[in-house]
């Protein structure tokens, strides 16, 4: 099976969608829908890639992100923001964050697929 992708997202609909969309790809996926255990998830999963929702239950993505880069096991982990937040604010947050790619929802499969590839393969 290809690498590892952990998907934190805390909604059914897209966890279903993306995860059939990358296993199809040959990618393996975990997700995990609570902000609040998120590090601990990928310090215990340790994957190649994150795709981090920005809204969560218990703490928002940007959050995370900023303790990821701040962990030195993580500070380089790939990591793809997900939101369904367009405004440029949000983009210029991600960025300063440490966000590898940002990517509002909806998303189109081969877009999804591409950002993937482009940030692990």
């Amino acid at each position: 099976m290809g690498k590892h992708v952990l998907l934190i997202e805390d909604e059914p609909n897209i966890i279903e969608a993306i995860s059939y969309i990358l296993r199809q790809d040959g990618w393996r996926v975990t997700s995990h829908s609570d902000g609040a255990t998120a590090l601990e998830t990928v310090a215990r999963v340790a994957p190649a890639l994150v795709i981090l929702d920005v809204m969560l239950p218990g703490r928002s993505g940007f959050e995370i992100l900023q303790d990821l880069r701040a962990c030195g096991e993580t500070a380089d982990l790939p990591v793809l923001m997900l939101t369904a937040k367009g405004q440029a604010k949000d983009r210029a947050a991600a960025e300063t964050y440490g966000a590898n790619t940002y990517m509002t929802k909806p998303f189109s499969n081969a877009e999804m697929l591409a950002a993937v590839r482009a940030l692990v393969l």
